[in-house]
């Protein structure tokens, strides 16, 4: 199952809306085929391990193990379970339950009706760390999020600026660290920033450092705010923009009405989750990582921690927990927070 869980991890970025799941086949313990979920809409990771057994007469006392509950419906590929079922592969034993409405119990329970031995629960825990973006969509009616920011050594996002300080961003973080936050792009499915640092950073939110593929680009800007010289707006990438008024789409550019007398986070969070958006990652400014944070609705902090001292500025965001790990990153140290249901009973002044 170890090997299952490290199959399906080589398929980071390319699965969604589906999930990681990879697939190991053995024969008295030794294995004789393996493969994994390698792009959405293709073959899924069952499919793939049967194909790669050579001795396909070994498939009739062999064990498949699979990170996530085989389909059993048809969806873009057919159900793998009647696979598996005509393959004659006895024993299956399976990570997790998927939590798919469509599948959910019932991928396995057409498995147990064809008389095949199924253990479900096997690194149970370890599965759905790998795919917590899957599995919060289906719980939770939403996105997994991840918050990440980078802050002065004196707890400030930006200094203070100015009409005539340059538009674009203060960096505090290396390029190797850059680097770092690309190859995090280059995994999830979407990235967000508010309408002020898409104003005065003008960011292109895309993934240059890294190789992968581009996460849909978000941000809030009301409608008076929208200038064409924007990066998100050059319809190089999907752009998704939340704002107060009814604008047509452009190529490339989607527009979302809000209603701005109602909170505005569950607003996106619901939206994001009618359009399939399992993961988010949410990049600033502070206005937006305070909304997430006070509104609980964040899974995840990502905080770079630079060697200067900007003594005045724009204060950044504080979580009300300890950081879980802390590491060395270059100049940097970088804390990594996880939400254990704590969130903050006010908005910092």
């Amino acid at each position: 199952m170890l090997r299952c869980l490290e199959l399906a991890a080589l398929g980071k970025g390319y699965t969604y809306p589906n999930p990681l799941v990879g697939s190991v086949i053995t024969d008295h313990h030794e294995i004789i085929g393996e493969g994994y979920h390698r792009e959405y809409g293709k073959a899924h990771a069952e499919v793939n391990a049967i194909a790669s057994v050579e001795q396909r007469a070994l498939l009739a006392h062999s064990t498949l193990y699979v990170n996530l509950e085989p389909c059993c419906h048809v969806g873009k590929t057919p159900p793998c379970t009647d696979l598996i079922i005509s393959s004659g592969i006895p024993r299956i034993v399976i990570g997790s339950e998927d939590p798919n409405p469509a599948i959910s119990g019932k991928g396995i329970e057409a498995l147990k009706n064809a008389g095949c031995d199924v253990t479900v629960g096997m690194l149970e825990r370890e599965n759905r760390a790998l795919n917590r973006s899957f599995f919060t969509h289906f719980e939770k009616k939403r996105p997994f999020v991840i918050l990440k920011w980078a802050e002065s050594n004196d707890g400030f996002l930006d200094n203070i600026r100015t009409p005539d300080t340059p538009v674009g961003p203060n960096w505090i973080t290396s390029e190797l660290g850059q680097t770092l936050v690309h190859k995090w792009r280059a995994t999830e499915q979407a990235i967000m920033v508010g309408g002020h640092t898409a104003l005065l950073d003008n960011p292109a939110l895309t993934v240059r450092f890294w190789t992968g593929r581009q996460p849909l680009r978000i941000t809030i800007i009301r409608q008076k705010n929208l200038v064409k010289n924007l990066r998100l707006l050059d319809q190089q990438n999907p752009t998704l923009i939340y704002t107060d008024k009814k604008i047509l789409p452009e190529p490339g550019i989607t527009y979302v009405k809000l209603d701005y007398h109602r909170e505005i986070i569950p607003q996106i969070m619901n939206d994001l989750y009618n359009r399939e958006i399992q993961s988010l990652i949410v990049e600033g400014g502070k206005e937006l990582l305070e909304s997430f944070i006070y509104s609980g609705l964040w899974d995840e902090a990502f905080v770079f921690t630079g060697t200067q001292r900007f003594f005045d500025g724009l204060k950044a965001p504080a979580l009300d927990c300890q950081p879980d790990l802390r590491t060395q990153f270059d100049r940097c140290e970088l804390k990594h927070y996880r939400n254990n249901g704590i969130s903050t009973n006010k908005k910092q002044d």
